[in-house]
């Protein structure tokens, strides 16, 4: 479960390495939120190697969509999945992704409408 303050890796080629999520838009009593989740994140640090090709900027605020958690998600199949990290994709305001995404964080266990949508801007 992701809240407040807690630090998200991102899995994007945006070019933010460290996001801290500071509200949470849908989720358990808007306090806790799960995978497929949209969250509003502050880019914390940045990859070393995208510094002055970034498309984002160190403390720049964004939306994210949240693609691994550490503690278990249940599908209706009763299968139980779980991440070692918590991590996260940057949105645009429209909820497209704002860097390239590979097709290995689309998996067929999001049940939520919103990645649903990613998944078909990225195949265009």
């Amino acid at each position: 479960m992701i809240q407040n303050g807690t630090y998200l890796n991102v899995i994007d080629n945006s070019g933010a390495k460290l996001v801290c999520c500071i509200q949470v838009k849908k989720g358990w009593k808007k306090r806790y939120a799960g995978m497929g989740d949209i969250i509003v994140v502050s880019v914390k640090s940045l990859r070393n190697k995208r510094r002055a090709t970034s498309k984002v900027k160190k403390g720049e605020v964004l939306k994210a969509l949240i693609v691994r958690t550490k503690s278990s998600f249940k599908e209706y199949s009763n299968k139980s999945i779980n991440f070692f990290e918590n991590s996260a994709i940057l949105l645009t305001n429209n909820n497209r992704p704002i860097g390239p995404v590979y097709l290995e964080f689309y998996q067929n266990f999001f049940v939520t409408v919103n990645i649903l949508k990613l998944y078909l801007y990225r195949q265009v």
